[in-house]
């Protein structure tokens, strides 16, 4: 109700005079970035212990240098403290990280109150992935150094992570080699000098180029993609066996809950059982969790140096051969549900 109709309704003869929120100005405002969040806040934390690791590898890439001409790259500890932070908070898609960065205090004092791209973030987490792998080991071991993770039992689960790719993306390799061959050609075409360019901008021109080159790469990888579906096929004819030209490393796999089957990655995850701690993270092809903890073991093997005393997973990883290995571990393995036999 308008204040004017309010006095009215009250019988008041004056209209009221209240202040009213404007949210269509700019406004310039000074930011004291240091006191955007309290000094016990978990991101000057990561912030500190990133600042304390060795990131040599990563800088080594930095081709940027003062004295020369160039944009200046983002720092490797920006980044990485960015990731680490999004991580704990649930959030790992690049683009809503670069969207904090423009409003959530946390992210702002880690970056200065400076927007951060959102290419630069995806790009930093795919071209470093053996770097950031053994960055996540050195984390590990600075846990296990203050008493923040013993991993005395380790807890290893898998989820299916539903891919982008449609179904409808997968082909048999008949169809993939026919796709193959007029990507080629589209590229050939591309690269002819005879073909009219006048209506197109050189930025055009080569946004299309390297579209069909990545067209043309994704197929060739379905094609070799394919050979190990049939590999891993069993009863499956592997005439029949399909892979995707949009996502190739993507397999169909059952989704929980009746959901039918999908496009989709086995992510495994492992924790420490007594701090709720990820330790490991893989993602696979496997359709199952079958095998998958001996897989576990060996990571958290390499990354820590020691094998967990115990091991708690789902009936999903049960087998025989899973005991065994367990057993000849010295691992003492813990499950629930109806474990098979014979396998």
């Amino acid at each position: 109700m308008r204040a004017k109709e309010q006095a009215e309704t009250e019988g008041i003869s004056k209209e009221l005079r209240l202040k009213r929120v404007n949210r269509q100005q700019m406004i310039l405002r000074a930011v004291d970035v240091e006191r955007l969040i309290e000094p016990e806040h978990a991101a000057r934390a990561i912030w500190k212990l990133v600042g304390g690791l060795d990131l040599s590898a990563f800088r080594a890439e930095i081709e940027v240098v003062e004295g020369e001409a160039g944009r200046p790259a983002y720092a490797p500890w920006l980044l990485i403290s960015l990731w680490i932070y999004a991580y704990s908070a649930g959030v790992s898609w690049a683009r809503e990280v670069a969207r904090r960065c423009e409003y959530h205090p946390a992210y702002q004092w880690l970056t200065g109150c400076e927007g951060v791209n959102h290419h630069s973030l995806s790009d930093f987490r795919v071209e470093h992935q053996a770097a950031l792998d053994e960055l996540f080991a050195q984390v590990l071991a600075v846990l296990r150094g203050e008493g923040m993770i013993t991993l005395e039992r380790m807890m290893q689960d898998g989820t299916k992570v539903k891919a982008a790719a449609s179904p409808a993306s997968f082909h048999r390799e008949g169809t993939l080699r026919q796709h193959l061959e007029e990507a080629r050609e589209r590229v050939r075409q591309m690269g002819d000098p005879q073909q009219d360019q006048a209506e197109q901008s050189a930025r055009q021109r080569k946004a299309q180029e390297r579209a069909a080159q990545e067209k043309l790469q994704r197929l060739e990888q379905s094609l070799e993609e394919l050979q190990k579906v049939r590999a891993e096929a069993e009863a499956t004819d592997p005439a029949k066996c399909r892979a995707s030209e949009t996502e190739p490393e993507a397999r169909k796999m059952k989704q929980p809950g009746g959901g039918g089957f999908a496009p989709s990655y086995n992510v495994q995850l492992r924790t420490d059982a007594a701090q709720d701690i990820i330790v490991g993270v893989q993602v696979v092809q496997a359709h199952n969790d079958q095998g998958q903890l001996e897989a576990g073991l060996e990571e958290v093997q390499r990354q820590r140096g020691v094998v967990p005393p115990q091991a708690v997973v789902e009936e999903g990883y049960g087998s025989r051969a899973t005991v065994l290995e367990m057993d000849k571990r010295g691992v003492d393995l813990l499950g629930g549900g109806s474990w098979e036999e014979g396998k």
